[in-house]
């Protein structure tokens, strides 16, 4: 992608009221725009960055066995009166319809998976089933903040899954966590299982935390068990309820993803039952298990960034490469010597930089052509700019390797190069550029 013909490019200065890291860069970068408070436009270079993380996601969902649906954001008020959720379910979007029935947008789905699984699950043979979505929600947050951390309209893999007996539940709950610890790990991210309370699912739950000053919730940590507990779980308690050690630490933790073991709530409400192997009628069980796909591309900047902007991990960064050109596009003028052109030797300063502009464009436009052609994601700044802001731009951008061609490297048939996590600058041959990029990828 060349920079001069991308949509949404980066600004100078923060939105007025950019309350965290993520708000700032993401903006400032041009990854989002905002439209309204807790409601934002992903732009060309934050959906990039969405799309992989989705794609991580979904692998993950795929390898665990889960089948991928897509349920409707229009939800019946009837389905939530029947889960007894329509007046207790507070950021709950409620909308009427032109024959005057009530809507809810939804903000989760069990109020549709579970009468749907009830359709096509009759007998002990048809379960377990695991079924899972990537789809937009909707909550009427009281306060939306933090970016896309807290948003009114947001991204979020949901995944539900139906068993024969608690046993089964049992069983697989761990394979769940085991993927949502291996997604994350892709994702450059250390997140922290910790124990909560369920909410409107279940008395309990576990969450996955990024520990951040930034985070909005309150953790506790257990040395003795390893374990860290949400603050409304405990309360003041200065005492592991699980060991009876002393809670040490007090810490902040943006929730990414949470596990729900709702057993038989849902099926309850809608009489989701089975046939058993002695012909006896039984209920299904349930779990449940989120992710915010688009709050993890707002975790990953708090937990990846300086001072100067974003740090992308190589998994879902938008382009691997940012390359630079230090050399503007030639004028067309002097591309080309005129018949009666005076000697070189007799040519002014501006005429020769000129021309020499032009060879560092022409070397810099074969190497993106080379590389974009074997498969690299490659964001080359064309602009006519000063250097500064040309550097000024790929550090807030973010991409993992910053690649520079000037004349000075061509003189050396070289390219700089430098990670963006790092401070170390050398120079790579242009010709052995392909396989130092194929030993980057891998590390």
């Amino acid at each position: 992608m060349l920079y001069s013909k991308l949509f949404g490019k980066t600004s100078k200065s923060a939105p007025h009221d950019a309350d965290s890291v993520n708000a700032r860069f993401l903006a400032q970068g041009g990854f989002v725009d905002q439209v309204m408070a807790g409601v934002f436009t992903w732009l060309p270079l934050g959906l990039r960055v969405l799309r992989k993380v989705e794609n991580i996601v979904r692998e993950e969902m795929d390898a665990l066995g889960a089948e991928e649906i897509l349920m409707p954001a229009l939800e019946p008020k009837e389905n939530w009166e029947k889960s007894g959720r329509w007046q207790t379910v507070g950021i709950l979007y409620k909308i009427k319809s032109r024959d005057g029935r009530e809507l809810a947008l939804g903000p989760t789905h069990e109020e549709i998976v579970t009468p749907l699984v009830g359709k096509f699950v009759k007998s002990y043979k048809d379960l377990p089933v695991a079924l899972y979505q990537i789809q937009t929600k909707f909550r009427d947050e009281p306060r939306a903040k933090s970016g896309v951390l807290r948003g009114r309209e947001f991204e979020m893999k949901d995944l539900y899954s139906f068993h024969a007996d608690e046993a089964d539940l049992e069983k697989y709950y761990p394979q769940v966590v085991k993927a949502y610890l291996k997604i994350f790990k892709r994702l450059g991210i250390k997140a922290e299982i910790t124990s909560a309370l369920g909410g409107s699912f279940s008395p309990t739950s576990d969450e996955f935390q990024l520990i951040a000053e930034s985070g909005e919730d309150k953790l506790s940590y257990c040395a003795n068990d390893k374990k860290y507990f949400n603050q409304e779980l405990i309360g003041d308690k200065t005492v592991c309820p699980l060991c009876g050690g002393e809670l040490k630490k007090e810490v902040r933790g943006i929730e990414i993803g949470n596990t729900f073991k709702l057993k038989y709530k849902f099926a309850d409400a809608f009489n989701v039952q089975y046939t058993d192997k002695d012909g006896k009628r039984q209920k299904v069980v349930m779990g449940c298990y989120g992710i915010g796909v688009s709050r993890l591309v707002g975790a990953i900047v708090e937990a990846s960034h300086d001072d100067r902007g974003i740090i992308w991990p190589k998994s879902v960064a938008p382009y691997l490469v940012h390359l630079v050109i230090l050399g503007g596009r030639p004028s067309p003028t002097l591309t080309k010597a005129a018949p009666n052109s005076p000697p070189l030797g007799t040519r002014t300063p501006s005429e020769r930089g000129a021309r020499g502009r032009g060879g560092v464009y022409k070397a810099a436009m074969k190497i993106y052509d080379d590389l974009t052609k074997s498969g690299v994601e490659v964001l080359c700044d064309d602009r006519d700019v000063s250097p500064g802001e040309k550097f000024g731009d790929a550090d807030l951008i973010g991409a993992p390797l910053r690649l520079v061609v000037s004349e000075k490297t061509l003189a050396k048939k070289s390219v700089e190069w430098k990670e963006r996590k790092s401070e170390a600058i050398k120079l790579v041959k242009i010709s052995s550029l392909k396989k130092e990029l194929a030993k980057y990828c891998k590390v």
